[in-house]
């Protein structure tokens, strides 16, 4: 193995792109983060600008992490949530202007390999991840592998958990990314009348000093994500949930108020380690793995069968 190869990770997000240079051991070397341009063509010239910035000699190849359905076996963008990049040849563009090769998944799968590799979920080979930003994502892995289905399984964000709930972009109602995501909490806080500055943190504070309208916001963004948390246990009934993106966190104390009710659907949950940083990791570590340059971050067999080294 080349202990020097390091790849390069990225992550486009609803709200910020994030680049670093990563190396065999999941340690960040370089890094660039900025608001993201909805512009297919736009966000493709600043990847490759960023790209360039980072990349050097030591650097094996190039891994992306996209929202929305992406066909990793064909390294295809099926549709997109926040960003829609399915009318654009990421994965071609980039090699084309870079000259290295590229693997592309869906960002949620991307940042599970990090955080099996060298996070919350180190250890284990049943593994469901909600990711909870902008919008709401997740991956699934089952025996060590992702499960993908045709393509894209793993659309967590859009398990039903209000039938007659508010409308989703994804064409139905009452996902929970409809009421459970980062959009959906600012969404209530301003119904609430509270103001537009107000985090997820004044709520918790506020709540602990007895204020009702923080504890109603709180349980309101809550009790759907327990839904469809304890859906996910009943249907694939996994060793861990966890809970990662930029308000994960956030999302794993709100939880404590809405705890699992039926004795069926019990799973430990867990708050994801790795932050904003896990999209990026994984997937410099996916496309170091695809070049058979298995990283040191663990040599555990759940992450080498997630990382494609199962076979």
């Amino acid at each position: 193995m080349q202990h020097s190869a390091t790849a390069i990770g990225i992550d486009i997000g609803g709200t910020n792109l994030r680049v670093g240079r990563v190396s065999s051991g999941g340690e960040i070397l370089d890094w660039v983060a900025e608001p993201i341009t909805r512009d297919p063509r736009d966000l493709l010239d600043r990847i490759v600008e960023i790209c360039r910035r980072l990349d050097d000699e030591t650097v094996a190849g190039i891994g992306i992490g996209v929202p929305g359905r992406v066909d990793a076996r064909h390294r295809a963008v099926l549709s997109g949530g926040y960003i829609d990049l399915a009318s654009a040849s990421l994965a071609e563009d980039l090699e084309a202007a870079l000259g290295k090769p590229v693997v592309i998944d869906n960002d949620c799968n991307m940042a599970l390999v990090a955080e099996i590799a060298t996070g919350a979920a180190q250890g284990y080979d049943n593994v469901v991840m909600f990711t909870i930003g902008t919008g709401i994502g997740g991956a699934v892995v089952m025996e060590g592998k992702i499960v993908r289905g045709r393509a894209t399984a793993g659309q967590l964000g859009h398990l039903t958990v209000a039938q007659d709930g508010l409308a989703c972009a994804c064409g139905r109602r009452g996902c929970v990314e409809t009421t459970s995501s980062g959009t959906a909490l600012r969404r209530l806080i301003r119904e609430a009348g509270l103001p537009a500055s107000t985090v997820v943190e004044d709520l918790f504070v506020a709540e602990a000093a007895g204020d009702p309208i923080a504890g109603r916001i709180l349980d309101t963004w809550a009790s759907p994500l327990r839904t469809a948390i304890d859906s996910m246990v009943a249907a694939a009934d996994p060793d861990v949930i966890v809970l990662g993106g930029g308000l994960g966190g956030a999302a794993h104390r709100a939880l404590s108020r809405a705890p699992a009710v039926s004795p069926w659907y019990q799973c430990g949950v867990v708050a994801a380690q790795l932050g904003d940083d896990a999209g990026v990791i994984g997937a410099a570590i996916s496309a170091l793995v695809e070049h058979m340059m298995e990283p040191e971050a663990t040599t555990s067999a759940p992450y080498r069968d997630v990382a494609g080294l199962g076979g």
